[in-house]
């Protein structure tokens, strides 16, 4: 599988993220959405940042277990039920994704929501791999 980030230069930075990623491969692996969910059901962590780290973490461990790695991913949706509270936090959320995704960014997008399917969830994120 071979992953091209193309990010024009007619476009603003990214910062975080890539305008474009083409992908080739063999296979596509389609991730739900994930939350802040512990083994249990339960979603842990009160904050935006530990909330962001396990639904990340949840997420890349479904891609894992589909045989991809974090440089497979696509295309992630962030959903957030406070986008003032996303963007404040955003310098944080950036060193948790380097820390557990690297720098090979997707195509992301971020959309503010009334709330997700767990009440006490702040965030959720989806997204899908082109796999070897």
């Amino acid at each position: 599988m071979t992953t091209e980030r193309v990010n024009p230069p007619t476009l603003s930075p990214p910062t975080g993220f890539s305008h474009a990623v083409v992908a080739t491969g063999t296979r596509v692996a389609f991730l739900a959405g994930q939350t802040a969910l512990d083994e249990d059901g339960h979603v842990v962590g009160t904050t935006l940042p530990e909330q962001f780290r396990r639904a990340l973490t949840n997420l890349l461990t479904a891609l894992h277990a589909t045989g991809g790695t974090a440089a497979d991913l696509a295309r992630v949706t962030v959903y957030t039920t406070d986008l003032a509270a996303y963007r404040a936090h955003a310098a944080d959320l950036g060193r948790v994704w380097r820390e557990l995704a690297g720098r090979d960014y997707p195509a992301m997008a971020v959309v503010e929501v009334v709330r997700l399917w767990d009440t006490a969830a702040l965030v959720e994120l989806d997204g899908f791999a082109v796999l070897p």
